[in-house]
């Protein structure tokens, strides 16, 4: 402790730091009993929420860590115990509790006999991913424990008749709540597991407190959901309601509802399948017989009977003995008939001789024809350069003629176009010199 009238001055911070570490060293850990409420969990699995009863409340934080362990999501105005450390916030300068573990007032050590009993079972192995089984996606029967005057049955009968009316059900009643329950669920899942008659089985339940539920929380119910030959489906209680059966059961459906929408295909998107196959399977045998009925018409096109082929060959060779005994009847008319293709044949044949020599003929005359035109290109191009020298002013200026400028850079042309006194410049053949005008005189010739 500080004594005021050592004259020592904190900082909020260290006074908030100061504050911090004295409740946590006269509460290292306390029990408080409360109410529930202003219950929030962030998006990272914290839980914020509020402690209070009719005189006062308090804030509390637990983290994600811890409250994984709970088993079940708590709802504001529900009684709890709260094991917590008492903490300050220093930034807020704000004093709350960080809850470690938490039960439901009232039922003694119930939820820590849930908690430990979910840790021995966990290390175990049978809440491992690896053991569980996917359901026969469509199932000849299937099994429904639960008790027969339970709204749940009810609700998944209804949702059966709905989705799946081809799939038989066959219910193995059991109590679900109260002192029997765990032995009524025993011998229900024996009996569907034994019997062998159903493919897949529900375990359903509405929901209810952690007492009500207790049953599915009961080590052998537990042990018999994890051994049982058929794959289980849990359904019990609301989506935020939390068993060791649903950790043992192959797939843990939020609700009865649920279960029985997982445990087999809707019949609609069945037929729809079916349908749509039998279209595919239609097209694919329509297609095939298209191509069969092709192949055909052109193998039967090809095809020509033995009987067919051997008068073919018969005629072929009746024409072909004609024609010989023709050609040796008449040898002498064949030989004319040779010796008239061959003179058309030289005929036709090229004087090749002579095709040289006109080939030399064309080419004499081109050449000559190119050199005459190059010639006259020659001639005018030489007449065409001579124009052009005569034009040039070049040459004007030397002959002794003169350009002359303004001092604008303007070509003077006329008398009219200078003022006297007018700066000048005057372009030479060989050079430009500058002038100035003087006055003018009249032209008396």
């Amino acid at each position: 402790m500080v004594d005021a009238a050592s004259g020592v001055i904190f900082s909020v911070g260290q006074l908030n730091r100061a504050v911090g570490r004295l409740l946590a060293s006269e509460f290292p850990q306390v029990w408080v009993r409360g109410e529930i409420s202003n219950f929030t969990q962030a998006a990272s699995g914290h839980w914020y929420f509020s402690i209070k009863d009719e005189a006062a409340a308090v804030r509390a934080v637990m983290f994600r860590n811890r409250a994984r362990l709970v088993g079940l999501t708590p709802r504001p105005g529900e009684q709890f115990e709260f094991q917590a450390t008492v903490t300050l916030y220093e930034p807020r300068g704000d004093y709350q509790l960080q809850v470690d573990a938490m039960r439901r007032a009232g039922l003694g050590n119930l939820h820590e006999q849930f908690l430990r009993l979910k840790e021995q079972l966990m290390a175990e192995g049978l809440f491992d991913s690896g053991r569980k089984r996917e359901p026969v996606a469509m199932p000849r029967a299937v099994g429904i424990v639960t008790s027969l005057a339970a709204a749940a049955l009810r609700d998944v009968l209804a949702t059966l008749r709905r989705r799946a009316p081809h799939v038989r059900v066959v219910i193995y009643p059991s109590p679900v709540q109260g002192a029997e329950a765990a032995s009524g669920l025993l011998a229900a899942l024996e009996a569907a597991g034994t019997r062998g008659e159903v493919d897949t089985i529900l375990l359903v339940r509405g929901g209810g407190s952690l007492e009500d539920l207790w049953c599915f929380n009961d080590e052998r119910v537990v042990r018999a959901v994890a051994a049982s030959p058929l794959p289980v489906i849990s359904g019990v209680g609301h989506e935020t309601d939390v068993t060791l059966a649903d950790f043992a059961a192959d797939v843990r459906a939020a609700t009865p509802t649920a279960a029985a929408e997982l445990c087999c295909r809707s019949r609609s998107r069945c037929l729809a399948q079916l349908q749509a196959l039998a279209r595919n399977l239609h097209a694919l045998q329509t297609r095939h017989l298209q191509m069969a009925s092709l192949r055909l018409d052109r193998a039967a096109a090809m095809l020509v009977s033995p009987g067919q082929r051997l008068a073919q060959r018969r005629q072929s060779l009746a024409s072909l003995q004609q024609r010989l005994l023709r050609l040796m009847r008449q040898p002498a008319q064949g030989r004319g008939r040779l010796e008239v293709l061959a003179g058309r044949l030289r005929q036709a044949s090229p004087d090749l001789q002579d095709r040289r020599l006109q080939v030399q003929r064309l080419s004499g005359d081109l050449q000559r024809l190119l050199e005459h035109r190059l010639q006259r290109q020659r001639a005018r191009l030489s007449t065409l350069a001579q124009m052009l020298e005569a034009l040039n002013p070049e040459g004007v200026l030397e002959r002794g003629y003169a350009l002359v400028w303004d001092a604008e850079g303007r070509v003077v042309r006329s008398m009219g176009q200078v003022r006297p006194g007018q700066a000048l410049e005057l372009q030479f053949s060989d050079g430009r010199v500058r002038a100035q005008a003087g006055g003018r005189e009249s032209d008396t010739r």
